[in-house]
């Protein structure tokens, strides 16, 4: 009996560490699409593996295409970074991941004819002993530059809300005043009267008035 808490104890063991290792997984996230003028844009382009997939060699191709206009390459990984000829020329910097899940890149200093279409293209040859099939997936980021950021719908809210509370409160520390004024003005005006009702009192008045002291 006294083996079945060990073993319990060490199953959950087990548990826990498989779910902090199941937890550990990649998430897809999509891109910002929107960037300021004379900022670093990062282009986010996650392909996420599954486990049969950890061995494939991975090939990484960026394209890019104005408004109107056709795709043309701008940035391949093939075991090593490579930039093509084009706008972007040194401005192009490799950040993605060493298990190439994430495969994104940075636009340098953006600017205003940078707005387009980007497309990320991955291929990934899978090393089996029998056959090396292919997978490919794509991403597409419509990126707009603009010359400013704009201002935030929350940070609006919270701005109009902050002034709310600021007249709010100051029309709250009004009312205290006054009503701390009137109390102190009647309690005045109370004393004043209490005073003049004394002084009227005749002087022999007054000494029956006052409290006798016992022995």
């Amino acid at each position: 009996m006294a083996a079945l808490p060990r073993l319990v104890c060490a199953s959950s063991v087990v548990l826990v560490v498989w779910a902090g290792f199941c937890s550990a997984v990649c998430v897809e996230v999509p891109s910002e699409t929107e960037a300021v003028q004379g900022t670093h844009m990062k282009l986010l382009c996650i392909s996420c593996m599954k486990r049969e997939e950890v061995t494939a060699s991975t090939v990484v191709e960026w394209f890019y295409r104005p408004e109107g206009g056709k795709d043309e390459p701008i940035y391949e990984y093939r075991k090593t970074n490579h930039e093509f000829p084009s706008r972007f020329s040194g401005r192009l910097q490799w950040n993605g991941s060493k298990d190439m899940q994430d495969v994104s890149i940075t636009v340098l200093n953006v600017t205003l004819n940078d707005s387009g279409i980007y497309t990320c293209n991955i291929t990934r040859e899978f090393e089996f002993e029998i056959h090396r099939p292919l997978f490919t997936s794509s991403r597409l980021i419509h990126l707009t530059v603009v010359e400013e950021a704009g201002e935030d719908f929350t940070s609006v809210i919270s701005e109009i809300m902050m002034y709310i509370l600021l007249v709010f409160l100051t029309l709250w520390l009004l009312i205290e005043m006054v009503y701390c004024y009137r109390k102190v003005s009647k309690a005045e005006e109370a004393a004043q009267e209490n005073a003049t009702d004394y002084l009227a009192i005749p002087s022999e008045n007054k000494e029956n008035c006052a409290v006798p002291v016992e022995e």
